[in-house]
């Protein structure tokens, strides 16, 4: 089947699905309808007042891709590409969200920012991350610097991680065992290991949380070459995390994680300087220590979170670098509800981040914030708010945002139409500014301005439909040509996200996204114009489950660097099936997933290998 097949399948079928569940409506479960979302305004808001189509990927949604990773999972939901994530397993994972790059995205873990400074992106490496340790996802897209301050400019992906059980002790232990092959090598041997044990209660007063997980894949080259070398990816986490409750008015919680991965690498050798198989590799491991105490009084609450981290990492070729760099993040920010109408939060955001170069390399942040909402008994809803970006080096940047939305009752749901513009501020980072690399410290900060309008259609039926317009301009562009410098030109990106959610019959659900993202001006490497994801999942009781989920992406731009020449690379289509069965009144899980299950041959970046057709089996025992 050939990719036009493929999409114009698609196409129909969902056609077809979306037609067929308004004729069976009436046997639908409400789901999606009374979804609460966080993160675009830090109140519990029913979807429905929501200025924003915030994704939110729940705990249960996880548990049906078990064996994915965080990167696999993100790279399915509209308007974002996590490039790499189809590739070897320590490739650079690059997040590109509405035709932006890693360092317009912000990450959370726990509600406090991560980042490394001394990367070239200052962003968070996810594949740190374990799934298995993540209770929940929420991506808001779009810029939202007014709460969350620099970087936050085309996405916030905030990161919850799992809670404690109310059980005395609760237990989990999930293993996988999988092959690692690409499109050429269909053996089917075991080269894929990942595993996963957590304790977790609450005693009394007191709740803890505690797990470790480690990954080792095998198998497969960086290099699409042959006869390469295989480059394995081994990574562990350990994670604690405890809480204790001293009166209903007063809780803190205290955390501690250590997270580490090593991989093999291929790189571009002397003296052609041409990428090929190597012996090179990378490390990283990063410390994070956290305290975040909470005080609720009559109608709001008072809440901190501070947080310092370290990452150590290094890179081992003929341009060997290590790095070493440390943050500190505290947030302090109140929360008041007037009444059931306004919710206002005021705080106080301070950063110190620092990276050893040649020399150690600093800068703080100090930034005062203010965000209200309003929400209306006659379907108007108000988000407004505005942030001091207070930066040591760049002085001070005013971001604020405007987001309205009206919403009507409709076939016991409602229709919303919203829009917002937004602004945000983004610093040269320290490696941009006194890196080994291109360094210029006379870079100048980047500024984006971001306006989008869309609307939703949410029912009791199980019918969610949206579709949003955005648009970015960006002043002040940093690019990399011989060094680091600001783009003489504004750069424009615009595009639009369409997605359904739809409740066909009892137990089977269908969803699908598509995004057009185009650059008005310029290039962007490895952002497809065209993407779009589907999926249908039949639970067929409580204990069974299946699903089938497809992708399509188009054309992209990637540079080849034999020839320091622009290329486009072909679109490709992916289809994965999953399977699960519970057992031992559900305490135990036996799953399996199977990946590219039509061994489809692609590039996702350049000459860099790409996963053929894959199996991964699974067992989950919960206590």
């Amino acid at each position: 089947m050939n990719k036009k097949t493929h999409v114009f399948a698609l196409l129909c079928l969902g056609i077809s699905w979306v037609g067929f569940a308004q004729q069976n409506e009436d046997s639908a479960v409400v789901e999606q309808l009374d979804e609460v979302v966080v993160t675009d305004s830090r109140f519990a808001l029913k979807r429905e007042n929501s200025g924003k189509t915030v994704i939110k990927i729940s705990r249960a949604e996880i548990e049906k891709n078990q064996g994915k990773t965080v990167a696999q999972l993100i790279n399915t939901k509209s308007g974002i590409e996590v490039n790499g994530s189809r590739s070897v397993a320590g490739q650079n994972i690059s997040t590109f969200v509405r035709g932006g790059n890693n360092r317009q995205v912000l990450v959370l873990i726990d509600g406090v920012q991560v980042n490394d400074p001394s990367g070239v992106a200052n962003d968070f490496d996810l594949r740190y991350l374990d799934l298995n340790t993540i209770e929940s996802i929420e991506i808001i897209k779009g810029a939202a610097s007014t709460l969350y301050g620099n970087a936050a400019a085309t996405a916030v992906i905030n990161i919850t991680t799992k809670k404690a059980s109310k059980n005395t002790i609760s237990g989990s232990f999930l293993t996988v065992v999988g092959t690692n092959q690409n499109q050429d090598n269909q053996k089917f041997n075991a080269a894929n290991f990942t595993n996963n044990v957590s304790v977790n209660g609450t005693a009394n007063k007191f709740s803890y949380v505690a797990g470790f997980g480690n990954s080792y894949v095998d198998g497969l080259s960086a290099a699409n070459s042959e006869n390469a070398e295989k480059d394995p990816f081994s990574r562990y986490n350990m994670n604690v995390k405890l809480g204790y409750q001293f009166s209903d008015s007063f809780e803190i919680k205290a955390y501690a994680t250590h997270d580490n991965f090593k991989t093999d690498i291929d790189g571009f050798p002397a003296p052609t300087y041409t990428f090929a198989d190597t012996n090179d590799a990378y490390k990283s491991e990063q410390t994070r220590v956290g305290l975040a105490p909470k005080f609720t009084y009559n109608n709001g609450s008072f809440n901190i979170n501070a947080a310092y981290t370290k990452i150590d990492r290094e890179t081992i070729s003929e341009f060997s670098a290590a790095f070493e760099a440390e943050s500190y993040v505290v947030d302090a920010f109140n929360k008041y509800n007037f009444n059931d109408k306004f919710y206002t939060i005021v705080g106080f955001n301070y950063g110190k981040f620092q990276t050893i170069f040649a020399d150690e390399k600093d800068y703080t942040t100090h930034d005062p914030y203010l965000n209200v909402v309003y929400v209306s008994d006659y379907g108007f809803n108000l988000n407004l708010g505005g942030r001091l970006n207070n930066h040591s080096e760049y002085g001070s940047h005013f971001v604020y945002n405007i987001n309205p939305s009206y919403k009507i009752n409709v076939n016991e749901g409602y229709a919303k139409v919203f829009g917002s513009y937004a602004t945000s501020f983004i610093a040269p980072n320290l490696s941009q500014l006194f890196g080994f690399f291109g360094a210029n410290p006379d870079l100048e900060p980047e500024e984006n301005a971001t306006i989008e309008g869309g609307l939703e259609y949410n029912t009791k039926k199980g019918l969610l439909l949206s579709a949003l317009y955005f648009n970015r301009k960006e002043e002040n562009t940093i690019i990399y040509t011989s060094a680091y410098e600001n783009a003489s030109t504004d750069a424009t990106v615009h595009g639009f996200e369409v997605e359904a959610n739809v409740k066909l019959i009892e137990n089977l659900n269908f969803n699908a996204n598509y995004t057009f993202t185009e650059l008005k001006d310029g290039v962007r490497l490895r952002v497809p114009k065209h993407k779009a994801n589907a999926g249908l999942g039949y639970s067929f009781n409580e204990k069974t489950f299946a699903s089938i989920n497809y992708q399509y992406v188009g054309t992209r731009t990637d540079t080849d660097f034999g020839t320091f020449s622009n290329v486009d690379l072909d679109p490709f289509s992916l289809i994965d099936v999953y399977f699960s069965q519970k057992l031992v009144k559900n305490k135990v899980k036996l799953f399996v997933n199977v990946t590219n299950i039509f061994n489809e041959d692609y590039f996702e970046i350049l000459d860099y290998t790409t996963r053929g057709r894959n199996v991964n089996l699974g067992l989950n025992i919960t206590l």
